[in-house]
């Protein structure tokens, strides 16, 4: 590939905030550890039982090609998109693993397989990486995709010296409103409000990020983890309204610990109303237990927000595990 980016800086320079080598939220006090909360949530926690296994219904596969005014969207599961944006072909958090774990045998343990299976995948171009939790940077997969496709992989500032222990080691660091260039395609970093860490010794080492993604004059955004905040507004006014946002609905209870890091799905239908979305999907949810809202909780919200709003189903739905849907790009 042609790529180059665009002024790339050290971890501590740019836009995000950024203080004794923490990173942290856009108007939010210095970041704080979040291990005591963890632990009053972990030892009162009453959360809905779900169930260990669900199985995927059968979907045809994506379309091989794709209209350069389409962008087809394929739901793999928890995070995990594969879009075709006009022949551009991406993974967003790419996870087929069993569990979101630092090991194999212990952690989260997916309820659904994943939609559609690597090997089902044509050859990735881009693989866009949000931040380092483990259900979202997953080592094994991330491996696969570089040996099997060496596509280009981009992610928030301080992730590539964890890419680079999974064998990855040019991997694009972006500050929040950096941009970086590929031939016929864009990419710009944008503020979210989260969290990261991979170990109990490099809490907000590493920045937190959404993408927007654009390919001629459509847009697509993926807005990896966030809570709910001002940032939706600023991002579609500076970058425009996308016509694709997938934005999560779950893991969001309880509320106490959950909201500053994860929206409920009424914020997330505030965040499509603000971003000026033409079309959002949800996402985030129905994959891992790893908080207390009931398995089918976060698709039936959305529905309430929705009606809540007067929102058109269509303008902000969810779709099956394995599913592609194709949107229309502005012309």
């Amino acid at each position: 590939m042609d790529d180059s980016p665009l002024d790339h800086p050290a971890p501590h320079a740019g836009a995000a905030p950024y203080h004794a080598g923490r990173f942290h939220n856009p108007g939010a006090s210095p970041p704080r550890k979040r291990g005591l909360g963890f632990l009053r949530w972990r030892l009162s926690a009453r959360g809905a039982a779900w169930p260990r296994q669900v199985p995927n219904p059968a979907f045809p596969p994506p379309p091989a090609d794709i209209a350069p005014d389409e962008v087809a969207a394929s739901f793999i599961g928890h995070a995990t998109f594969f879009l075709n944006l006009a022949g551009l072909r991406v993974l967003t958090d790419p996870i087929f693993s069993e569990r979101c774990s630092p090991v194999s045998w212990a952690g989260p343990k997916r309820v659904r397989p994943p939609g559609l299976r690597l090997a089902d995948l044509p050859p990735i171009d881009l693989v866009l990486i949000s931040h380092c939790h483990y259900d979202h940077m997953d080592f094994p997969s991330l491996r696969a995709l570089a040996a099997r496709d060496r596509p280009r992989f981009v992610t928030p500032l301080g992730n590539a010296r964890h890419l680079a222990r999974a064998g990855i080691k040019e991997a694009v660091e972006l500050d929040w409103w950096q941009s970086f260039e590929g031939t016929g395609w864009a990419v710009t970093a944008t503020p979210a409000r989260h969290f990261s860490a991979r170990s109990p010794f490099d809490f907000n080492r590493a920045l937190w990020a959404g993408f927007m993604l654009r390919r001629g004059p459509g847009q697509v955004f993926f807005a990896g983890d966030s809570g709910a905040g001002p940032h939706w507004a600023e991002i579609g006014a500076r970058l425009g309204p996308p016509d694709l946002a997938l934005l999560p609905i779950g893991a969001y209870e309880p509320r106490w610990f959950m909201a500053p890091v994860h929206m409920n799905p009424a914020e997330a239908v505030a965040a499509h109303l603000a971003l000026g979305a033409r079309h959002s999907v949800g996402m985030h949810f129905g994959t891992f237990k790893l908080t207390d809202e009931a398995i089918d909780a976060p698709p039936q919200a959305l529905a309430a927000a929705r009606r809540a709003v007067g929102l058109a189903p269509a303008s902000f739905t969810v779709q099956g595990f394995g599913e592609t849907r194709v949107f229309p790009l502005r012309a």
